[in-house]
């Protein structure tokens, strides 16, 4: 049975991912089809499907956050580039550390990190094939 929540694009509950790929990602035996925020409050689909449409806005459920947040990993799909500096520098001002790399190793980073029960969020963009 699916939960009500999930149909909103929100899983109450901050948890660890066990699958990605084919457009989404899978956790807390649900599937999600698309790009993902995992924070503090839970699960929440993200609208992004590339890096280029990162900007202060599409993050700012993570500056909402941010007193709950210690590190914040980005899942870039599966390309690494340059985070504008503007971005880091609010999320350093709100004393978050970014970490930006492929939506894989940004998953693995933030399951061992979540696992610790440190203040980690992601904000994950959906790739079609895992790596």
């Amino acid at each position: 049975m699916t939960d009500p929540q999930t149909l909103s694009g929100h899983y109450p509950h901050q948890t660890g991912l066990t699958a990605y790929g084919n457009g989404g990602f899978r956790f807390a035996e649900l599937s999600h089809k698309g790009s993902l925020l995992c924070l503090p409050s839970g699960m929440h689909a993200w609208s992004i499907t590339s890096a280029a449409e990162l900007t202060l806005e599409s993050l700012q459920p993570i500056i909402d956050q941010a007193d709950q947040i210690d590190v914040l990993l980005i899942g870039l799909g599966t390309e690494i580039v340059p985070i504008d500096p503007a971005i880091r520098a609010a999320l350093r001002d709100r004393k978050i550390i970014v970490e930006a790399t492929q939506t894989g190793g940004a998953i693995r980073t933030y399951n061992v990190l979540l696992a610790e029960d440190r203040p980690v969020a992601a904000a994950l963009i959906a790739v079609e094939n895992a790596r």
